[in-house]
């Protein structure tokens, strides 16, 4: 599960609107990506380095992009073996004068479907998955590899 976070060179395979991927560094500390998305007429990039312990979690942290803040955090917990409860927790706050309202409904709605959109790639490559609720899932421990 940890791999389906981590690899955003995959997100745009999908992760709603997620438009562009480029991973610009990665190593058993940190990952760097640059990812860009579009929805109606907003489009904006984000580049992103981002401290990871895995299998536990991986922090996203901003570079560079339209938000004067911006943090998330995936965090894995072992649920012995049954697999793994999966949150993600997320704050952001626009520069001023960046978006207006409209913009920033839309972005709302995009990072909104962000866990929905991991959880079905996870069913749709660890089995097996059940969903626990909006934010979280659990998924199995012995995952068969991405392909």
């Amino acid at each position: 599960m940890f791999d389906v976070i981590e690899q955003a060179e995959f997100y745009p395979s999908f992760l709603p609107w997620c438009t562009a991927a480029e991973i610009l560094e990665r190593s058993d500390e940190w990952v760097a990506a640059r990812v860009e998305f579009s929805y109606l007429t907003l489009r904006f990039a984000m580049h992103t380095r981002n401290p990871k312990r895995r299998p536990e979690w991986l922090q996203v942290r901003m570079v560079e992009g339209p938000f004067k803040q911006f943090h998330g955090e995936w965090r894995l917990v072992p649920l012995a073996d049954q697999g793994c409860k999966v949150t993600f927790d997320l704050a952001y706050q626009f520069s001023e004068g960046v978006v207006d309202q409209v913009a920033k409904a839309a972005v709302g709605r995009i990072f909104g479907s962000v866990v929905d959109a991991f959880v079905k790639r996870a069913d749709a490559t660890l089995s097996p998955l059940v969903p626990v609720s909006s934010g979280a899932m659990v998924a199995s421990s012995n995952p068969p590899p991405l392909t």
